[in-house]
């Protein structure tokens, strides 16, 4: 697949941009008004709110809404999945409009944002445009989260999490896409209900499709403020990248490979410990490095809550990992 030429001028009339949303009541309101604050061409674009059938109050939300942004929509999303609401859009909504531009609800937008997207994107022609996360958190664990997770020890050193360089990239947050280029590869896997977006890019690359990572243009996530609620999203990010490998047949990164085998190692360490102190020493040596970031992140930015950082960091690598081997066994079974 070639990538598209590069548009000479962007207007509100080609982009169509789509917030998945399903119980967002806490922060709809403020997302909408963000993406549609700043630019004047914001005017003119769709923004589609596809929601999964809330219950809490975003649909009224979004209705009264409707009445300051005539340009808002809300259209239903029946499969509930955020790359089914996302497909929706592109395929229902947004009639002759030639960029399509993801928003989260739980993102914390700039100004301009919508159209910051969709001019990057038609200036480089590329057929995907994504941009980097810089985490932020309020509750003291979801503080510690926010700085290691931008870390190598947190992310593993993806280029997307909180990184300051922009270029070509293999997968990164989406932001925009090219509407031909993503409907001709048939949008995300709609079985996936984690790491759809690295499964996407996998099969644009195949397709000749490039992914350009914009170092300027930044957004503000705000990661999970529990323990429980932190090693949840890990495991199904871990079981949908096994998905991702097992579909494509790739072999992991060496990055990827880190946590899984660390998970091992000190799994086989603690049981040769009883017969050898040796054995101590992967799962010591592990321990002791999520103490030391711990201290580390506590100095750097001055607060107690830095002392969490080490747990978050466990939380995310072993919890990746044993959804990885789950569905890799489950898979081998199959």
């Amino acid at each position: 697949m070639a990538d598209q030429g590069a548009l000479q001028q962007v207007t509100g009339a080609d982009v169509i941009a789509v917030i998945p949303t399903l119980n967002e009541a806490a922060y709809i309101e403020a997302c909408v008004r963000s993406l549609m604050a700043g630019d004047t061409r914001l005017a003119a674009i769709e923004l589609v709110v596809a929601d999964g059938g809330s219950t809490d109050g975003t649909q009224a939300i979004v209705e009264r809404l409707r009445g300051e942004f005539p340009n808002l929509r809300l259209i239903d999303n029946p499969k509930r999945l955020q790359s089914a609401a996302v497909n929706l859009a592109a395929r229902q909504a947004g009639e002759g409009r030639s960029i399509l531009v993801r928003c989260d609800a739980h993102a914390v937008y700039p100004a301009d944002y919508v159209m910051q997207v969709a001019d990057a994107l038609a200036q480089r022609g590329v057929a995907s445009l994504v941009v980097p996360m810089d985490a932020a958190g309020t509750s003291c664990f979801q503080k510690a989260n926010a700085w290691i997770v931008d870390t190598p020890l947190g992310s593993g050193g993806s280029a997307h999490r909180g990184g300051k360089t922009s270029g070509f990239v293999d997968h990164g947050h989406h932001a925009g896409f090219d509407r031909k280029a993503f409907l001709a590869i048939e949008g995300y896997d709609e079985t996936f209900t984690h790491n759809e977006d690295a499964e996407y890019d996998t099969r644009l690359r195949k397709a000749g499709g490039k992914i350009f990572l914009d170092a300027g243009i930044r957004l503000t996530y705000l990661p999970r403020d529990t323990v429980g609620g932190l090693a949840r999203q890990y495991f199904n990010y871990g079981k949908g990248r096994a998905r991702t490998l097992m579909k494509h047949g790739e072999t992991p990164r060496l990055r990827q490979l880190i946590p899984p085998a660390t998970l091992v190692a000190c799994v086989v360490g603690l049981m040769v410990s009883p017969f050898s102190l040796w054995g101590l020493v992967l799962p010591g040596g592990y321990l002791a490095a999520l103490v030391l970031a711990s201290v580390l992140v506590a100095v750097k930015h001055r607060s107690l809550c830095g002392l969490l950082a080490g747990l978050a960091s466990a939380t995310m690598h072993m919890s990746w990992s044993l959804g990885l081997f789950r569905h890799l066994l489950k898979g081998q079974r199959r």
